[in-house]
């Protein structure tokens, strides 16, 4: 029998995979973030949340290194965030040891809740955007 992380995960992605992403993506203002697929080489691209702190935009993985973005975060940093409408390219970096529960309160308050509900294993991530 899966263990409830493992249900909550596959859910969660599955509704994220094939019915949020989709619709999200087409949203102009929503916050994307593009990566390199690791295997495909292709863009793709994840809408998620955060905020810009000065020249690094902050956000929290849901389910840190088993999530597909961080995985080609791991294989290849350079992605470019949409903040606004306009695109910044910047270098991800995956931060394990910073207090993914402290960040999150920093965060905007809705995406935040989410991640909170819905995730199992948190990471923070910071994006040191291009000048």
């Amino acid at each position: 029998m899966p263990r409830p992380t493992d249900t909550r995960f596959r859910a969660t992605t599955a509704f994220q995979r094939h019915v949020a992403n989709p619709l999200t993506r087409l949203l102009p203002f929503q916050t994307l973030l593009e990566t390199t697929g690791r295997s495909s080489g292709l863009p793709r691209r994840t809408p998620l949340g955060g905020r810009r702190v000065g020249g690094a935009f902050w956000l929290v993985s849901e389910f840190g290194e088993h999530s597909q973005y961080v995985r080609n975060i791991k294989a290849d940093p350079r992605v470019r965030v949409r903040i606004g409408g306009k695109w910044h390219a910047g270098t991800a970096h995956l931060l394990p040891d910073d207090d993914p529960v402290a960040r999150l309160r920093t965060l905007p308050r809705g995406n935040s809740a989410a991640v909170r509900l819905l995730g199992t294993n948190l990471l923070t991530v910071r994006v040191d955007l291009d000048a």
